[in-house]
């Protein structure tokens, strides 16, 4: 029997309009935005549908619209596809957030109510910080290491073979992009980001978050949820909250979270959410494996096909 896994889409997949076919075809996914919003208590699916552009990107809002346009293309491929089920889930940064309510440790509202407070709480951390982040294309992990060291930066995103993300103060971003393109990186492309995610200057969000997530229930997973930080599946409540903590400020290992899976037997895997970014690292981490992705109306229905031919 084939193994799928669930993968959820991260900051930077945001885009004006995603969700916006969705919310015009069906019925219950009009009602998921609705659901949202009353959740919240602002028009959250008007910014995903209309922007503007710099009010979406807008950590507390991207946070929060990601894990809301990804909730509702899962739900809608669970409805469209009736036999198709899923034995694990993860989900890149915010992501992981996604995934857990996917696997049923988080429900849908506290998991929207946590990424919006976690992307207040990093904006407000972007802020009070000069911080940014880098890719660095085709520098082993090692090479990049020892850039970092010498900027004084941190290693952030481990996505794919050849495409390593790096993140801290502007001016050591600066200097580490030169460094690596000495050691002879093909590119060191400073990204369009708030601030230096998944690094030390990300700890002032850290505290507010582990009071957002204390009272939350968090139940046992259905299925394996991989955590960011340790490339294993998260295992019980407690460890759960204290991970999303240190995922703050801890890189995001993707590319070993996602050998973990192929190694257990998992071939077939369905980006969620907006934007393709997961099924770009998987071809280049496991070209063989099989990949769809459910972003709006075409690829739905194109993933729908698939599966039910399957």
């Amino acid at each position: 029997m084939t193994k799928t896994a669930l993968l959820f889409a991260g900051q930077g997949a945001q885009a004006v309009g995603m969700g916006r076919d969705l919310a015009e075809k069906f019925p219950g996914a009009r009602a998921l935005f609705d659901h949202a919003n009353a959740v919240l208590g602002y028009d959250l699916a008007k910014v995903c549908f209309e922007g503007p552009e710099a009010l979406l990107t807008n950590t507390g809002n991207a946070q929060p619209g990601i894990f809301l346009v990804s909730w509702v293309a899962m739900q809608l491929l669970k409805e469209q596809a009736p036999g198709f089920h899923f034995e694990a889930t993860a989900g890149l940064s915010l992501g992981e957030f996604t995934a857990l309510a996917a696997g049923g440790v988080l429900s849908f509202e506290d998991g929207l109510k946590l990424v919006r407070q976690r992307g207040l709480l990093m904006q407000q951390a972007c802020e009070a910080t000069q911080g940014g982040m880098a890719a660095i294309i085709n520098l082993d992990e090692a090479a990049t290491q020892a850039v970092c060291a010498g900027a004084g930066v941190e290693l952030a995103n481990l996505n794919c073979p050849g495409q390593l993300v790096i993140s801290g103060s502007s001016a050591g971003i600066a200097a580490a992009c030169e460094l690596a393109k000495a050691r002879g990186a093909k590119r060191a492309l400073p990204l369009a980001v708030a601030g230096a995610y998944h690094s030390r200057l990300m700890a002032g969000a850290q505290p507010g978050l582990q009071a957002a997530l204390e009272p939350v229930t968090a139940a046992r997973s259905t299925v394996m949820v991989i955590s960011n930080v340790t490339a294993q599946p998260h295992e019980s409540a407690p460890e759960i909250k204290k991970l999303l903590v240190a995922q703050v400020t801890s890189p995001v290992r993707w590319e070993a979270s996602m050998r973990y899976l192929l190694a257990r037997g998992f071939t077939r895997f369905i980006e969620l959410g907006p934007g393709r970014a997961l099924s770009g690292f998987m071809k280049r981490i496991d070209g063989g494996a099989q990949m769809f992705n459910v972003a709006d109306a075409a690829s739905l229905a194109a993933t729908v096909e698939a599966l039910n031919r399957a």
